[in-house]
């Protein structure tokens, strides 16, 4: 299928790796150039040049802080200058906490909820008025079912990610006339570093026969047999940016190999 993004120029924030460079990855075979922001920016140029050799497209690495406005309004006007006019924005950049709502403090729920939440309305806030002066952009959230069904040890990640989406819903209701659309992606249980990161250290904590009968009891809970690939995730997103998703604005689209079905 042609997506019809050849020649645009894509960002996606969280993009060094995961989903995220998932997501550049599929673009830029697409033909998009690609702009690739991180907070570690030494990981967004690393996996920028990678992706240059890959693809024939333009493909740039930038840092930056999303809960830092001053550090959007840069990042944009760089993505800008340096690789076109953004068309198409995909907010991947998250923080994840393990612990019991009772074991935890406010600078933990802050800090979720800024990177999650706060740094999702930044990027947003800043891209947007170009896309709408251009009358065209793709825009697609990552979410997580946790947002909408809840999950215990991840309750202020779930309201942050219950947060966005409310938010791309009632941000496509004001812009649709413009040609921008906006959607959420949900993924379920997803190999990447961030989720890696979190099974260490349940492992650790739980003691490896505990961890195994755990992790067979999470594969039962999916249909598929498997949990995702950041490729599953990207797939989707590409369709989502695509000019074939022209009419789909303001949706939920869950991909979780069927763990979830509201």
């Amino acid at each position: 299928m042609d997506f019809g993004i050849h020649g645009q120029t894509a960002l996606i924030v969280g993009g060094a790796r995961g989903i995220g460079f998932a997501a550049a990855e599929t673009l830029a075979s697409e033909g998009a150039h690609v702009a690739i922001a991180d907070i570690d920016g030494a990981a967004a140029l690393k996996s920028a040049e990678r992706l240059a050799k890959e693809c024939g497209t333009r493909v740039a690495g930038f840092q930056a802080d999303v809960t830092d406005m001053g550090q959007v309004k840069q990042l944009i006007a760089d993505v800008e200058a340096a690789v076109g006019p953004l068309s198409i924005l995909i907010n991947s950049a998250a923080v994840l906490d393990d612990k019991l709502f009772l074991g935890s403090e406010p600078s933990d729920w802050r800090r979720v909820i800024d990177v999650c939440l706060y740094g999702a309305m930044n990027v947003i806030h800043t891209a947007l008025p170009g896309m709408t002066r251009r009358r065209y952009g793709r825009i697609v959230c990552l979410a997580s079912d946790a947002a909408r069904m809840g999950q215990a040890r991840l309750s202020y990640y779930a309201a942050a990610k219950g947060g966005v989406v409310a938010l791309a819903k009632s941000i496509a209701q004001e812009v649709g006339p413009t040609g921008v659309t906006l959607n959420i992606i949900s993924p379920g249980a997803t190999n990447t570093e961030l989720r890696n990161a979190r099974e260490a250290k349940m492992r650790s904590e739980m003691g490896e026969e505990r961890y195994t009968r755990r992790q067979q009891a999470v594969l039962r809970m999916y249909p598929t047999g498997r949990l995702g690939e950041p490729t599953d995730i990207a797939s989707a997103i590409s369709f989502l940016v695509s000019r074939q998703a022209s009419w789909i604005t303001g949706q939920v689209l869950s991909v979780n190999g069927g763990f979830a079905m509201p």
